[in-house]
């Protein structure tokens, strides 16, 4: 009967000391002070640093004034001990795995367009309205 007792307070402990995995995701940018989306919610400036719970496609947006908005797309893949069955491992084992994702953008500088070239794309526009359907 100990036996068993010594056995299952084990088991206890060993479940109690259970590693997890802490995911961030860490987006910056150049210039920095950029505002970030990601997956349509804001998630402040860079840099910036947020956990995740999940792997798969996250679209991320940035946004600075003075320059051009950048929309993208990443695709985070889980790392081999999240991959079952090694999953069930890492769920049990006795430290904390630290999942750290990190992406760099370059934005580029909104260019104004002049007025004569402003003028000249709403003319264009109008003629194509005007044109008949085929």
């Amino acid at each position: 009967m100990m036996g068993v007792a010594k056995i299952l307070a084990g088991c206890v402990l060993v479940l109690a000391l259970a590693g997890c995995v802490e995911r961030t995701l860490t987006i910056t940018s150049e210039p920095s002070g950029a505002l970030v989306e990601v997956s349509s919610t804001e998630i402040g400036r860079t840099p910036v640093t947020v956990p995740f719970t999940w792997y798969g496609h996250y679209e991320i947006i940035l946004r600075l004034e003075g320059y051009q908005t950048l929309k993208t797309g990443e695709k985070i893949k889980p790392p081999y001990y999240e991959v079952p069955p090694l999953d069930l491992f890492s769920a049990v084992a006795p430290w904390t795995y630290h999942d750290n994702r990190e992406f760099h953008y370059q934005l580029a500088e909104q260019v104004v367009p002049s007025d004569k070239e402003l003028i000249g794309r709403a003319e264009e526009l109008r003629h194509r309205n005007l044109e008949e359907p085929e």
